[in-house]
């Protein structure tokens, strides 16, 4: 057996994948429910009599709850156990969506939301985390490339879903959808997804940790959004407080005696530490660009939301394509070999993005998304393979926790960072709107290289288990 070689893998029953198809049904919620609002912004303006900067909060509000959420899922699974904290998550979800769907004014809708947001936080890392320890060293990366895939695939469905319900219904329906999703999956979880027991070791909560990580994340993600608003007081001090507490989490975290929230030693072992790297820039990558191209479609080239969603679908289908590739490799082919040419995919892909000001036709739009959903796809879940295969199955909650949180956040304070630029952009070029997109995908191919660095430090080979 050469040295890139990897070990037999055990086969992927019927079994497993049914597993794995009832936990991607929490993730699913979880993922498309923070994008398929976007759409209906304009319909939630007219319905509450609010403005604009006060219902974007609907989106905001949930995300950063997501943010505030998902570094206790670790600490939850394991004083709980998966299977118990991941139905009580799609409960608080279902039932965050049917509050949202009764909401009676802007306020109150935001309120809602944060509550989605709670139980929406915890699906994927617990969801993912679970999978592994059911699925076992040798073939968590085969089933984890067929879950990887959804979050990969939510920001391109959600504005076409989304745009889809408003089209036949009213707008509490772009809640109401998540009902019957949700009763089925805990319906099918409690029947076939195994309990896996809370852990032995019993630790206490990082109290200390969850009031300097969560608020200092949120309060990040807001300072960044008030920059994007042109709202300099509220912005400096967001951003500086935010970091001074993410710093002190951090000197908490070295310090403390017990187990943090997240640790950060865990950054300082490989392959750990490459792939969460890989991941933040990643995240900034995919969501940042699916903040800019319907914005740049729909304000430059004048396409309806319906219209735009079309235009992004292809992404989807290639990251379909994707997976479907990686799961034939993953267990054949050197797990850095799969992400580097999966960043190099996204960086050809995204070059197209930088000559918008020359207003490129739709096919070749849609066939660099095509080349960059494949790229995505082949990122993913090879990084979650190489840190779930080398983990102890006792830790997988806390680390699974860890990716998640970091993937949300490369995405928020990339897409924040993002509209920065853009708004800098938008005010230097003046009527050459077209051009200043092209400027700020600039940006998107300085996160893909970034993402490159990061992932040469990733192993070369696959782990072997006895």
């Amino acid at each position: 057996m050469s040295k890139d070689a990897a070990p037999p893998a055990e086969r992927v029953d019927g079994q497993l994948l049914r597993i794995a198809f009832i936990l991607v049904l929490g993730t699913f919620m979880a993922t498309i429910d923070a994008t398929i609002v976007s759409v209906g912004i304009d319909t939630l303006t007219a319905e509450f009599g609010a403005s604009v900067a006060e219902i974007q909060w609907v989106t905001t509000a949930y995300l950063l709850a997501v943010v505030a959420t998902v570094p206790a899922s670790g600490w939850l699974a394991d004083r709980f156990g998966g299977r118990r904290t991941w139905l009580v998550a799609v409960g608080v979800f279902l039932l965050g969506s049917a509050l949202c769907a009764l909401a009676w004014s802007a306020t109150s809708l935001i309120v809602f939301r944060i509550v989605q947001g709670l139980g929406g936080g915890l699906l994927p890392a617990t969801g993912q985390a679970l999978l592994a320890r059911v699925a076992g060293p040798s073939r968590t990366g085969r089933v984890i490339s067929v879950v990887a895939v959804v979050p990969l695939l939510s920001p391109v469905l959600g504005p076409l879903v989304g745009g889809s319900i408003l089209g036949v219904a009213s707008w509490p329906w772009l809640f109401l959808v998540n009902l019957p999703i949700g009763a089925v999956a805990i319906l099918l979880a409690r029947r076939h997804v195994p309990a896996v027991p809370p852990s032995t070791r019993r630790t206490a909560f990082d109290l200390r940790g969850a009031l300097l990580l969560s608020p200092g994340l949120a309060v990040l993600v807001y300072g960044l959004t008030e920059i994007a608003h042109g709202r300099t007081l509220p912005a400096t001090i967001g951003v500086c407080a935010g970091l001074a507490m993410l710093a002190a989490f951090t000197v908490h975290g070295l310090r403390t005696r017990g187990t943090p929230l997240v640790d950060p030693r865990l950054f300082s072992r490989p392959p750990f530490g490459a792939a969460a790297f890989a991941l933040v820039v990643l995240g900034a990558s995919v969501f940042g660009t699916m903040f800019l191209l319907p914005l740049y479609l729909q304000t430059a080239r004048g396409l309806s939301p319906w219209e735009a969603g079309l235009l992004l679908a292809p992404q989807g289908l290639g990251a379909v394509a994707g997976s479907v590739l990686v799961n034939r490799a993953i267990d054949k082919v050197a797990p850095r070999t799969l992400v580097v040419t999966g960043i190099g995919l996204i960086l050809v892909g995204t070059v197209p993005f930088t000559q918008l000001g020359h207003e490129p036709p739709d096919l070749l739009i849609a066939s660099a998304l095509v080349v960059r959903g494949v790229g995505m796809a082949m990122i993913t879940a090879p990084v979650m393979n190489i840190v779930y295969s080398r983990i102890e199955p006792a830790h997988l909650p806390r680390a699974s926790g860890a990716l998640n949180l970091l993937n949300i956040v490369g995405g928020s304070v990339g897409t924040a960072a993002l509209a920065v630029v853009l708004q800098d952009r938008l005010a230097a070029r003046g009527t050459d709107i077209s051009w200043a997109f092209a400027d700020t995908f600039w940006w998107v191919l300085g996160f893909c290289l970034l993402a490159a660095a990061g992932a040469t430090r990733l192993p070369r080979t696959h782990v072997r288990k006895s």
